[in-house]
Order: C-alpha cells, then structure tokens, then sequence
C-alpha cells in the first residue's frame, strides 16, 4: 500500500503503471531494476535489444569477451528474482552498465513496507524479461495430434484443458492451490506452477499425477461411445530446470499471463521425440526438495529419484479424491525397473539422442492408482520398453510424415539407448 488507504494505494499504483508503461514504450525497452527514491522510484531500462550483446552468456554458450561474459553473468542475475537494488547497487548496475536511469515521480513518498515491495517488483517484472534458475515444469503432448480433422482437434485440446482444470479443483480441495500457468505448444501444453519453490515443484507433481489419471479415465469413459477421437491420448514429460519468462502483450499492454522459453522446455520437447503413446518421462536432474510437508521442514539435496520418492510420500494426501467418478484409494509411483526392496533390480535410464545429435537422460514413470471400483495403470510397462542397452529408433511411419513436412530432407535420426543407474 502506498498509505494507509487502501482506495489511494491502489489509485497510486496504477499511476505507477501508467507512467512505467510510458517508459517501456510498447516493448521498445524493458526495465532491468530499480531502486527507492525520495520522489518515487529509479529505474533503469535498456532498449529490447541491449541483451543480445550478451546472448552468448546469457545462453550459456562461450561467449567470445570475457567482459561481455562477465556483464552476461551479471544481468541474469540481475533479472532473477527480485528487482528491487539498494542505492548503492542500482549506482553499480548504472556505472558497469553504461544505461541512463530514469526517475519516475510519485504524488507521495513510497514506504518500504513488504506490501509496498511486492506491489512495485511485480510492476517492473511485468515489463522486462525474468530469468529463472529452478523451476519444475510439464509438457502434454497430444499423440497424432496432426492427424485427426480440425473439430477432432479442437475436441482433444478442450479435453485436455479440462483434465488440467479438474486436477486445479481436485487440489484445491486439499488446501494445496497449484496456481498454474499453461502455453500451448499447439498440439498440448507447457504448464508451469507460478512459484518456483522447492514445495511448489512438489505440488506440480500430484498435479501431473491428477491430469494423467483423469485423461486415462476420460479415455475409458469414451472407448466404443463413438468414432470420433474426442479424448486425446498424450505422452508426458516432467523436468526441473531454467528457463526465461516474458509477459506476452494483451493489446498494447504486457498481460498477466507469461511465456517460458529456455533449457528447461527445449530438454521437455526433445524427450517427448521419441516418448509412446502414455509414456511418462522424467528428467534427469539435481534439485532440493523439504524434509517433509511441514512450513519448517527443512531442505535436502535430491536426484530424480529420490524427488519421485519424497513425491510419492506427499501424495498420501490424495486419498479419496474423486476423479471421474472413481474414487481414489492409494496412488504409487516408481521409475521404471523398480521393482520394491527385495525386487533386487536397479532403476533404468534411458540415453535419448535427438535429431540433432544431441543426448540427455531420462527415466520412465510408472503409476498404479487403485480406486473403489478399479485398479488404473498409467505410463508404459516394462515389456513396452526396450531391454538394457538395446536401441530404438524413432518410428518410421512419424519419420515419414516429419519427411513430408520437411520436403523429404534427411536428417540424423533419434534413437533411445537404454541402460541401468
């Protein structure tokens, strides 16, 4: 709040908005910081083009000036997080940057109370770019997507919207608000949880767990009430990692909505290429994950696995959500070549080599849901998958149909090598 007032606070800070707004001119600058004057505020924008001085660094390649390294570096972590410097910083961030700060004049001084920060920060986030250095997010993608007709389509994206808005709702009643934020890829969607904390990536989890288990039921439901493929089928991926957001523009105003593009969705979208019908991948990654579900509950060092068990643990909470009509009894999930503590086997990685030469790894999600009236088995079965170190390439009726839309120019195939952790 500016002031005690709630009705002035809020006209002070769409006068706020009014005036940033001027200053970020359509998206001809964006608004890299900012700092507590006793007029108002000090900002410091820098025209849209001023990053790609430092894209190499800012996108992890070598970039050629160690100066321009170092600048990169400094920037990223300019735009992480919160924007607010203190006096001394913003003087810095001016000085090493070589950019003119602009002061932006209020009716009456802003008092640093936490309300007033928040308010302002998101302001100036909302016209610039954010990096994020940890956030767990999801892919859905629909499987034939190209090959049903345009109301089949249709049908198939409106199903799978509401499976996501089901899984809100089944959540919120459980006191956990997932809040999420979804793109579409045009034939499925990146969905995101807006805050990036550890909990949250949890959270994103069972809410993965949620759309999956309604998709399944909702594709039983329709087997045999028609010819029409009006529930899609999808293929999922989860992973934790960076990337950068912009707020995409609603008119000639940045909106509340954001769009993600980095290492994060470019490593979903590549093990997707090869993922089947019903698959589940996870990604390979390094992360921190709380102790337990409590606010103290401190924070610990977790791999892939470990995150799907500490996972697995918090989705006891689950039991006696109704989906679909069913009703939830207990939900367990393992990674694939889990087989419990006397099976003796160890977990399975898969090697998957994109099209572009390039490799990471994944793990393949199995999950058993057990409900009142059946049990349901989501992800693909082991004799679904290839053995240890055998090699599967792409299918060849896809490779075919990319051809076709590629004008019939080779590429390197993809292909999954396969072998145990």
């Amino acid at each position: 709040m500016l002031d005690d007032n709630n009705n002035q606070s809020e006209q002070g800070l769409n006068h706020l908005d009014k005036l940033l707004k001027q200053h970020w001119n359509l998206g001809q600058n964006i608004l890299l910081c900012w700092c507590l004057d006793s007029q108002g505020i000090l900002v410091l924008p820098a025209p849209h083009y001023f990053l790609g001085r430092f894209s190499a660094s800012l996108g992890d390649c070598a970039p050629v000036d160690r100066l321009d390294a170092l600048n990169g570096s400094f920037i990223r972590e300019l735009i992480s997080g919160t924007r607010l410097l203190s006096a001394e910083d913003f003087d810095g961030a001016v000085s090493r940057l070589r950019l003119e700060p602009v002061r932006v004049k209020l009716p009456s001084p802003l008092s640093a109370t936490p309300e007033n920060i928040a308010a302002v920060d998101g302001l100036i986030q909302r016209y610039s770019i954010n990096y994020v250095k940890s956030r767990a997010v999801l892919l859905f993608d629909i499987v034939d997507f190209s090959l049903v007709s345009s109301f089949e389509q249709t049908s198939q994206l409106n199903s799978l919207s509401y499976s996501l808005n089901s899984a809100h709702s089944k959540l919120l009643e459980q006191n956990i608000d997932i809040n999420f934020s979804r793109t579409t890829t045009g034939d499925g969607y990146y969905v995101w949880h807006q805050h990036d904390t550890p909990r949250a990536n949890l959270e994103l989890f069972e809410f993965m767990i949620l759309v999956v288990a309604d998709n399944a039921l909702a594709q039983l439901a329709a087997a045999g009430a028609s010819s029409g493929q009006v529930v899609p089928k999808i293929r999922t991926g989860f992973h934790i990692g960076s990337h950068f957001e912009f707020f995409q523009v609603e008119g000639l105003n940045p909106g509340m909505n954001c769009f993600i593009v980095g290492d994060v969705t470019i490593e979903l979208a590549r093990m997707l290429d090869l993922a089947g019908s019903g698959q589940i991948f996870i990604g390979d990654f390094d992360t921190v994950v709380p102790t337990s579900s409590r606010e103290e509950a401190y924070l610990i060092a977790a791999d892939s696995q470990r995150f799907v068990e500490r996972a697995v643990k918090q989705m006891a909470g689950l039991k006696g959500v109704s989906l679909s009509d069913e009703t939830i009894e207990s939900i367990h999930c393992f990674l694939s070549g889990e087989s419990g503590a006397c099976g003796g086997q160890t977990v399975r990685r898969f090697r998957i080599t994109d099209k572009h030469g390039r490799t990471r790894n994944v793990y393949n999600l199995r999950i058993n849901i057990r409900t009142a009236n059946r049990p349901v088995m989501l992800g693909l079965h082991d004799s679904e998958l290839p053995g240890k170190h055998a090699r599967r390439k792409a299918d060849g009726s896809r490779q075919q149909r990319k051809k076709a839309f590629q004008g019939l120019r080779s590429k390197p195939s993809a292909s999954i090598a396969v072998f145990e952790d």
